[in-house]
């Protein structure tokens, strides 16, 4: 069953035996019914086929919801976007994540893997370590300052601020682009010395905020 936008800062899923729900520790607000909560510990310790001690580490600690009834999910007052995948897979920084059905396909990538331009968007952007993907049915519930708009693709090229990018649903290639001079690097100009380009076909989901998390 979908996640219920209870409002802008808050969801509630319905948890069954066939369809727990991961979420960051610390996110439940409250819940009703016959629920568990428990902490992912490590590799080959999901729920689901959650596995990779990466994503219960101290970068995004998780925790499984199991048993039959509804839960609250909410974090620091942050906005709460909630995408319905039907297939398909969204890619997004670890960070982004608030809870998403269990029985999702994850897997999580360090940011190392994408070579030096990775890098660097990682240690010139403030983005998270860990990439994640995540693919299959079910709902994803992300946060983000200030709530999230689409941008949708369909060929054409776009510019994103690093700091404003949350995710992206579909074939899209996302490239760091250093846009000015050498003197905006040390902190003389206008301060967007890097833009990600997104290309292809798909949907980017932006923050309303440049806002690090």
């Amino acid at each position: 069953m979908p996640f219920e936008i209870v409002n802008k800062k808050v969801v509630r899923a319905q948890v069954s035996q066939q369809s727990p729900v991961l979420a960051r520790r610390g996110a439940m607000l409250g819940y009703d019914g016959q629920v568990t909560f428990r902490p992912i510990q490590g590799q080959g310790h999901g729920v689901g086929g959650m596995v990779g001690a990466a994503m219960s580490g101290e970068s995004n600690p998780m925790m499984a919801t199991e048993g039959t009834g509804s839960v609250l999910y909410g974090f620091r007052g942050l906005h709460v976007t909630v995408i319905e995948l039907t297939g398909d897979s969204l890619t997004v920084e670890a960070d982004r994540l608030l809870a998403h059905d269990a029985n999702l396909q994850t897997s999580v990538e360090f940011i190392g893997q994408g070579g030096v331009r990775s890098a660097v968007r990682g240690a010139m952007t403030g983005q998270g370590l860990f990439t994640t993907r995540i693919g299959g049915h079910g709902s994803v519930a992300l946060l983000s300052h200030g709530g999230t708009f689409p941008l949708q693709l369909t060929g054409d090229v776009v510019g994103v601020d690093p700091q404003a990018y949350v995710g992206h649903v579909g074939a899209l290639q996302v490239d760091l682009k250093a846009s000015v001079g050498m003197r905006d690097l040390v902190g003389r100009g206008s301060g967007e010395a890097f833009q990600l380009h997104v290309s292809g076909h798909g949907t980017v989901y932006v923050q309303a905020s440049e806002a690090k998390f």
